[in-house]
């Protein structure tokens, strides 16, 4: 808990923070790259150059100091970020550089400002909160097994089309039984480039689990192989290939239902988004679910769909699976029953009715943050709402 002496100029930050929040996380980037180099290796570059990893930093800085006192609302976004910093070997000895070099731009930026009541108030309360990512990230690692930074040698076995520029890699281990993973989590990939850099992505896992292979889905992003955004996704559609080797994580995420209950469930997605709901729903399938269903995806044309065949098939042979896809240009599908026009309406549909059901959301912020406004609008309760977020996210941007 943080001291009574800290909290007031922890609270007085919080103005502070809004308006001097962008420098702070810019100048505590540059600094810390600058100091130490070898850290971009675990950070992603592009999010570094277009500057979303600077504004969900300082967005996140702000929220933390907003929310000092209120654990529910912090407590969701620890869970999360605790995986993501698994999933690309997070260590204790980082939390120590991340420190300095934040206080360090908090008085760089701030100047006089930045008196040493105030610094010393920050620097309890970064070891708080660094504190509790230790300790959960000790726990997760002794429950999976693997230690951080401790990476799976793979190799491809089958690389497929699965949509208009998203490819499907299956993967197996070379010399280990892979680990078992839960529907809607995924694994991070690493990669070296041409330059000898590093950069880790994460992908969810798109198929029930086959315990011998691994299978993701990989969107081909705005960039290439030599600008930072994009640089893994584009790599891998240019040079993956039968037999290629990967270096890939544990599976991690908290996105993980209770497939076993009975109550209805609610799978909304977009895009490459559609891959943990795939994997989901592939699970259900196995098990021949007797539970209620929907499957909701928005895509652009039926050919940006990622594996289309299987969702067709699962519509075929599970009873009490609801499928729709909204798409926003159908010509040629005006008679197709599972396929509706327009952008996702999700208020078409009955699940409001069943108050215990669960809804889970996946895609581009923006139709994430617009489905879960219009689920509130339709009286689902906030906390029967879950959503998966790759790339910066700050804590208050839960809709």
């Amino acid at each position: 808990m943080l001291s009574s002496a800290a909290r007031p100029y922890i609270q007085a930050s919080v103005p502070v923070l809004q308006a001097h929040g962008l420098a702070i996380t810019t100048t505590f980037y540059s600094n810390m790259f600058q100091a130490h180099p070898e850290l971009k290796n675990l950070f992603n570059m592009g999010n570094q150059a277009n500057g979303s990893q600077q504004q969900s930093l300082a967005a996140a800085v702000f929220a933390y100091a907003a929310n000092i006192d209120n654990a529910s609302a912090l407590q969701p976004v620890i869970d999360r970020i605790v995986h993501k910093h698994a999933a690309v070997g997070i260590k204790p000895a980082h939390y120590p550089i991340v420190g300095r070099h934040l206080l360090g731009a908090i008085a760089e930026v701030l100047g006089e400002a930045a008196t040493p009541p105030l610094i010393a108030a920050w620097d309890e309360a970064y070891w708080l909160l660094a504190g509790e990512f230790i300790a959960a990230e000790a726990r997760l690692y002794q429950r999976t097994g693997y230690a951080a930074d401790q990476w799976i040698d793979a190799r491809i076995t089958e690389v497929t089309p699965a949509a208009d520029g998203i490819l499907s890699l299956v993967l197996a281990a070379e010399e280990q039984a892979l680990p078992a993973f839960k529907a809607g989590q995924y694994i991070s990939v690493a990669v070296t480039l041409a330059d000898g850099a590093r950069q880790i992505r994460q992908y969810s896992l798109s198929d029930a689990e086959q315990k011998s292979t691994y299978r993701i889905s990989v969107k081909r992003e705005a960039g290439d192989t030599q600008t930072p955004q994009g640089t893994v996704s584009s790599w891998l559609h240019q040079y993956a290939q039968v037999d290629g080797q990967l270096r890939i994580s544990h599976p991690y995420g908290e996105l993980t239902p209770e497939l076993q209950a009975s109550t209805p469930l609610v799978l909304i997605s977009a895009g490459v988004g559609i891959t943990p709901m795939l994997s989901m729903l592939k699970t259900l399938q196995q098990a021949q679910t007797k539970r209620e269903v929907w499957f909701l995806h928005a895509a652009r044309t039926m050919q940006h769909v990622p594996h289309l065949d299987e969702l067709m098939a699962s519509a075929e042979q599970l009873s009490s699976l609801n499928l729709a896809l909204y798409i926003e240009d159908k010509p040629g599908f005006a008679t197709e029953r599972l396929v509706r026009e327009g952008h996702m309406r999700v208020n078409e549909w009955p699940f409001n009715a069943a108050l215990n059901a669960q809804y889970y959301l996946c895609g581009p912020l923006p139709f994430m943050v617009a489905q879960w406004q219009a689920l509130l609008a339709m009286g689902i309760p906030p906390q029967h709402i879950h959503r998966e977020v790759f790339g910066p996210e700050s804590l208050n941007q839960a809709a």
